[in-house]
């Protein structure tokens, strides 16, 4: 990817949308929990209720020991295994999965709701086959003898990544020893997805996609086709009396921002959030790569500057966009939004067009958004906002850190005569931003 210089000059444009956006999180955040149900009621499926393992939460490397004390002295044999997880560590998924796989037990994607049941017996549950299984809860799926996963149930995969360095993937350093880790775990779940009867394809469709991307949702396709699923029915087995079966720029030619110091020229980091001058307007800048399912198809600058008072600041996404090998260039940017937190901010694209030199699609959004959302981002610890993009038959989404945003605010708070942290709490105001290219 080229390194291309930049400088921006902002002018009128249109008030943001500010929408909320729900967190999800829950419990599904904590450590690994594993609890019994009896499917209920008993008058409805008799002899063939089935018994279902809750696993709901994160994964850690205590998670198989926590289930090794959960499944002593209890009989689970044919027991169905039920996740809803936002998936962990590498290695504790693998054994996990291991010890799911050692007990002939069962897996699918879901939730229950407690019905009830007797004092001298498990609760009794009804299975909602709603839930997530996000991430390497994907890969201990792939342990059950018999694997559902229900049409209502979503399995979504990434790669795996340095956890400490998972929040702001582009601003972090990586040693050696880093990529012999990574390498190593990616061996280790190549081994074991072929041990547990599924497609290599599933590790592949994971590893196309970084950490700064969506997770990819398998299709229902191939969640047949790499045999996540080991039935095409949404039903979860009734509890097994024998054997279980077998398992089957800104823009190039720009001229060059300056930091706040004036005594050195640079470019716009992928690294970390700057503060940056552009003959005495102080911005805050940061690029990254865009990319779909790992593909590199081009390239965007998140660009804040002052606002037109005390309680916004203008945001501005400038994007260079190249066809891909398997996505087309698109003709146009029809959206583009950015969400941190609970909030979401619609941008109003003001020009996307094909230029035919530099043979890239460029395209230019901007609004104002309130002073107190920036400051959300911006404060300590790891932080990130999400940045979407619609097109015609296209969606992207690329999830940006924090890193020197902390120490790069307070320069442009200074410079729009703003106190952080110190605002109305989402003041609309009036918008402002077009950028004139060299």
């Amino acid at each position: 990817m080229g390194r291309s210089l930049a400088v921006v000059v902002f002018a009128a444009a249109a008030p943001v949308l500010l929408l909320p956006v729900s967190s999800g999180a829950g419990d599904r955040t904590l450590p690994m929990r594993f609890e019994l149900r009896h499917e209920g009621p008993a008058a409805a499926c008799g002899e063939r209720c089935r018994v279902f393992i809750l696993a709901r939460g994160a994964v850690t490397a205590d998670t198989p020991r926590d289930f090794a004390s959960f499944a002593k002295s209890r009989q689970l044999a044919g027991a169905t295994v039920v996740l809803d997880s936002d998936g962990g560590s590498v290695h504790g998924a693998i054994a996990l999965g291991r010890a799911i796989r050692r007990l002939g037990l069962n897996t699918t994607v879901g939730r229950t709701v407690d019905i009830g049941g007797s004092a001298h017996e498990a609760p009794r549950a009804k299975l909602v086959p709603r839930a997530d299984c996000e991430s390497m809860c994907a890969f201990i799926l792939l342990a059950g003898v018999h694997r559902v996963v229900p049409p209502q149930a979503r399995v979504m995969v990434h790669q795996i990544w340095l956890g400490d360095r998972r929040d702001d993937p582009t601003a972090a350093d990586y040693s050696a020893e880093d990529l012999v880790l990574v390498q190593r775990d990616i061996g280790k779940l190549a081994q074991y997805t072929v041990e547990m009867g599924a497609s290599i394809e599933v590790l592949d469709l994971a590893l196309r996609i970084p950490p700064w991307e969506p997770m990819h949702t398998l299709t229902r396709e191939e969640i047949s086709r790499t045999r996540v699923a080991t039935a095409t029915d949404s039903a979860v087995p009734a509890t097994a009396t024998g054997a279980p079966p077998p398992p089957p720029p800104y823009v190039a030619g720009m001229s060059a921002m300056k930091t706040t110091d004036g005594l050195q020229a640079m470019t716009i980091s992928e690294r970390h959030w700057s503060a940056v001058d552009n003959e005495g307007a102080t911005a805050l800048a940061r690029r990254h790569p865009l990319t779909v399912e790992g593909e590199d198809i081009g390239s965007f600058d998140l660009v804040l500057s002052c606002g037109g008072d005390n309680d916004s600041y203008d945001v501005s996404y400038i994007e260079r966009r190249r066809g891909g090998s398997t996505q087309a260039r698109p003709g146009a940017l029809d959206a583009v939004s950015v969400r941190i937190g609970g909030k979401a901010a619609r941008l109003r694209v003001v020009s996307s067009h094909f230029r035919a030199r530099q043979d890239e699609l460029f395209s230019y959004a901007s609004a104002t958004v309130p002073a107190s959302l920036i400051d959300r981002f911006a404060a300590a610890g790891n932080r990130s906002m999400m940045i979407e993009t619609r097109s015609a038959r296209l969606t992207t989404g690329i999830r940006l850190g924090n890193t020197g945003a902390q120490e790069g605010l307070p320069r442009l708070s200074a410079s729009c005569a703003k106190a952080p942290g110190n605002r109305a709490d989402l003041a609309p105001a009036k918008a402002t931003g077009v950028m004139a290219a060299k």
